[in-house]
């Protein structure tokens, strides 16, 4: 869900926050990616659902590779960042992710036509172990850096490795990356009045927004919370315009609860700093020299192998897609 309505307020407070760029501008910096958010994008691909000569979707590991490319070719440097164990206050979310999943399933079954078909077909698609492998795979042909933390959401290692400098930007459409503290986010491009292309991103600068916003890093949280995230839903009618004149006016989240008269769910304040607890779980509490980075060497034998034979990818893309890798490397 990431933070509900988060983008509109910062375009609303904070316009020059968010500034639209070519990629190239980002030559030779170094980019952390948020894996499980990007392979999950390329699931939903509009092009449809793309499947090898056994049945197996392929979606995640041809829209990876293709995104990877572009970012190569401009010599910028990645590194995905996995998915660790989910903090337990997102179970109730999973779950129910994992229904709207099943429910999209049956109604494919029972679709009328391809489109609707292949409409519910993508909404039921979820990010599987053999699908995250599938993609471990492909960054190890390729010579791309990966981490794959024991606990914890991706986007949140990634914004901490921003933190302390490790990588420039990261990479990922989750606006949660917002209330770590990521210092520069890159999503796709939000200004619909720009000509869109792969090239043209949208970049979020963390200290712009809280000073433009007027508040401090410890207030920025507490309105990303109280406007409704994957650990704490928002009260009942309070949205982001309320939320935020709650944390200018009063003095944190016991103080706004005492102070005024929402409805706040009996288990509010509770699950509100629990919430506060998962979004700084790796303040202060990364070790970069202990960093446990999976590395390999380029293979170009076995990727071509690999996305011809394994993938099922045509041998003219494939090469394409590999002249500006070639080109970056000579």
């Amino acid at each position: 869900m990431g933070i509900k309505n988060l983008t509109q307020t910062i375009k609303k407070n904070s316009p020059g926050s968010i500034t639209h760029e070519n990629l190239y501008k980002l030559s030779g910096k170094r980019v952390a990616v948020d894996a499980s958010l990007i392979l999950y994008q390329q699931l939903l691909n509009r092009s449809g659902i793309f499947r090898n000569k056994e049945g197996k979707i392929t979606n995640h590991i041809t829209g990876t590779f293709y995104k990877i490319m572009n970012y190569i070719s401009l010599n910028i440097e990645l590194i995905f960042i996995f998915d660790g164990k989910p903090p337990e206050n997102k179970a109730e979310c999973i779950i129910e992710r994992k229904k709207k999943s099943e429910k999209a399933k049956e109604l494919s079954k029972t679709a009328e036509t391809k489109e609707e078909k292949e409409k519910y077909e993508k909404s039921s698609l979820r990010l599987t172990h053999e699908m995250i492998n599938d993609v471990k795979k492909l960054l190890n042909l390729l010579g791309i850096s990966y981490i794959h933390p024991q606990v914890g959401e991706g986007e949140a290692f990634a914004s901490e490795l921003c933190k302390m400098g490790f990588v420039d930007y990261v990479l990922t459409e989750d606006m949660d990356t917002m209330a770590y503290g990521c210092p520069k986010l890159i999503r796709n491009c939000t200004d619909k009045t720009v000509k869109r292309n792969n090239d043209i991103v949208s970049i979020f600068d963390y200290n712009s927004i809280i000073t433009n916003l007027e508040i401090s890093e410890e207030k920025f949280l507490d309105f990303c919370i109280l406007c409704g995230c994957d650990y704490c839903d928002a009260p009942p009618k309070v949205g982001n315009i309320t939320a935020l004149k709650l944390v200018k006016n009063f003095d944190g989240i016991e103080d706004i609860i005492k102070n005024t008269k929402y409805d706040y769910p009996e288990n509010y304040l509770s699950n509100f700093n629990k919430a506060k607890e998962n979004f700084k779980i790796f303040q202060n509490n990364i070790n970069i020299d202990e960093l446990d980075i999976v590395k390999s060497d380029l293979d170009i034998n076995k990727l071509n192998d690999y996305l011809l034979n394994e993938v099922g990818m045509s041998d003219k893309r494939v090469q394409n897609a590999l002249k500006k890798f070639h080109n970056n490397y000579k």
